[in-house]
């Protein structure tokens, strides 16, 4: 038996979770194919979350909790991919690109990846001004126009990080209000943050690189065209439960795993913790927390203390 529990990604309720777990007494692995943080890694600022009243950038809030999952005992091995789970028996397996573990209960802590828009031009200017992440790409761009998608918390923080690098920054939003914070909304108007209103990108075009992109208006048709040297798509995520679902854990129609108020899915042993499940608020705040639920019933399972039911 290679660990009494097995996590698997090392976002924020993947590390809460093993924090949680090797606090509690088990052996615990967590396998993370890309490096732990997750998409935190790539979030300029966070403000909503608790104790860090100034903010924290979501590098130092994954690496404190890196750091402190490690302090407690736990493995922590990044660009190690699982690529295939057998979940039947009472010992769970899981096949990663670099080797062979057994554990007796597993968390899928795995995630979301961007949401693309799906639109001419997207996947061939991937790269050459077109990005997902502005913290990551964001200083390309410094002094240039650029155009962010989108209408929630992420597009709003992601617009304001890009005021303080590009000569103007354009934000494109499929509706006539944003989901995003009134506090973010207001501090992007504050910053110069211009709003293109009930409009969707129909194209990204250009040479070499991005030239600009293709609207239209959702209400009036009107089609428009708004030259700009980068656009910064933030439409939401979609769950990375493909491996999930290939060992028979059910999501729902959007695919998301299905878990209940104890992070349980349809089979014994396997729970779910994050941004993968099918819990509607998608924050950090809410990984941590339901990261420490599964923990919990992770260590009742595996150990079978008095209170566990």
């Amino acid at each position: 038996m290679d660990a009494e529990l097995i996590v698997i990604g090392a976002g924020p309720a993947g590390l809460s979770t093993a924090l949680y777990a090797a606090r509690m007494g088990l052996e615990t692995l967590v396998l993370e194919k890309g490096l732990a943080g997750g998409l935190m890694l790539e979030i300029p600022l966070i403000e909503n979350y608790p104790g860090f009243p100034e903010g924290v950038s979501g590098q130092e809030l994954a690496k404190l909790m890196v750091e402190q999952a490690k302090i407690h005992g736990v493995a922590i091995r990044e660009l190690e991919e699982a690529v295939e789970l057998d979940l039947k028996g009472e010992v769970k397996t899981v096949r990663t690109n670099k080797g062979f573990y057994e554990a007796k209960a597993i968390v899928i802590a795995t995630g979301c990846s961007h949401r693309k828009l799906g639109v001419p031009g997207e996947e061939e200017f991937r790269g050459r001004g077109v990005s997902y992440c502005g913290l990551c790409d964001g200083p390309l761009f410094k002094g240039k126009k650029v155009l962010v998608v989108g209408g929630g918390n992420a597009a709003a923080v992601t617009a304001l990080y890009l005021s303080d690098l590009a000569s103007e920054v354009l934000l494109v939003h499929r509706r006539d209000a944003f989901r995003a914070e009134e506090a973010l909304v207001r501090r992007m108007e504050e910053r110069g943050v211009k709003f293109i209103l009930n409009s969707v990108v129909t194209e990204i075009f250009g040479g070499e690189v991005v030239e600009g992109v293709r609207l239209r208006n959702v209400k009036t048709g009107e089609e428009s065209q708004v030259e700009v040297d980068g656009i910064f798509i933030q439409v939401g995520e979609v769950p990375n439960s493909e491996l999930a679902v290939r060992a028979g854990v059910e999501v729902d129609e959007r695919g998301f795993i299905m878990v209940d108020v104890r992070q349980r899915t349809n089979i014994a042993g396997v729970f779910a913790a994050g941004d993968v499940t099918n819990y509607p608020v998608k924050q950090v705040a809410t990984a941590v927390g339901q990261g420490v639920t599964a923990a919990v019933e992770a260590y009742g399972f595996v150990r079978r203390p008095y209170w566990f039911r």
